[in-house]
């Protein structure tokens, strides 16, 4: 898909303007997840240009306001004085001793929001949670074809990895999303963010089961009438 046509399209759901690298790096995306898609269910989406917007589109809007300067890695929190981040990625053998935001994409799939919040925000250190193993590989490949460095793919369910090791938990289309809540949680840091990308009709749920958080932004998306971006703080 053409550059410009994806610039367009996103539009709505930007505060500025997409580099060229950003947008040479989504159109990579496109063409390796309709490839993949023809042999494994990733997405019911099948038009580029839907993709662009319901799946790019919302991770994008998700992002800019995850990390409203993508030179920085600093979510929107302060750190606890004396706590450090412990990146997930860690678990896979990599070394993400630096500081920099650990960011953790809880039930992956096709990779999103994570893999657009990773080409907002480069400095993220990425980790990617799925537990089939063919969107698994496909999320691998992924990786190593857009050339991220500080990301991993990790299979398995979430509730085996290490607690209290992520700076920022994104959920998106997860099966199971009162259950996945706990576990998310527990996945994070204190003073860490939830980041949730639901159904209107979800809000209350969430804030109903996580009743310690301190719910930060809850804003439509651009061009749905029942899509939200909803943000909490771990206390």
């Amino acid at each position: 898909m053409e550059q410009a046509s994806i610039a367009k399209l996103l539009r709505p759901f930007l505060r500025s303007e997409l580099s060229l690298k950003q947008l040479e790096n989504i159109s990579t995306y496109i063409n390796i997840l309709l490839r993949w898609n023809a042999r494994i269910n990733l997405t019911s989406v099948r038009r580029p240009e839907q993709i662009v917007q319901r799946h790019f589109g919302e991770s994008i809007f998700a992002a800019q306001h995850i990390f409203p300067d993508p030179s920085s890695v600093s979510p929107l929190r302060a750190k606890a004085s004396g706590t450090a981040a412990l990146p997930m990625a860690s678990v896979g053998g990599q070394d993400f001793s630096s500081g920099a935001a650990a960011v953790v994409d809880v039930g992956s799939g096709a990779g999103f929001p994570g893999i657009p919040i990773k080409i907002w925000a480069p400095a993220v250190h990425l980790n990617l949670i799925e537990s089939n193993h063919k969107k698994a590989t496909f999320l691998k490949e992924l990786v190593r074809a857009l050339g991220l460095t500080a990301a991993a793919v990790l299979q398995g369910r979430a509730e085996d990895f290490p607690a209290e090791s992520a700076d920022v938990v994104t959920i998106r289309a997860v099966e199971q999303f009162e259950s996945i809540l706990p576990t998310a949680a527990r996945l994070m840091t204190r003073g860490a963010i939830l980041v949730l990308l639901i159904g209107a009709g979800q809000i209350e749920t969430a804030k109903f089961i996580l009743k310690n958080f301190d719910w930060l932004r809850q804003l439509t998306v651009p061009l749905s009438d029942n899509r939200v971006l909803l943000m909490g703080k771990k206390e």
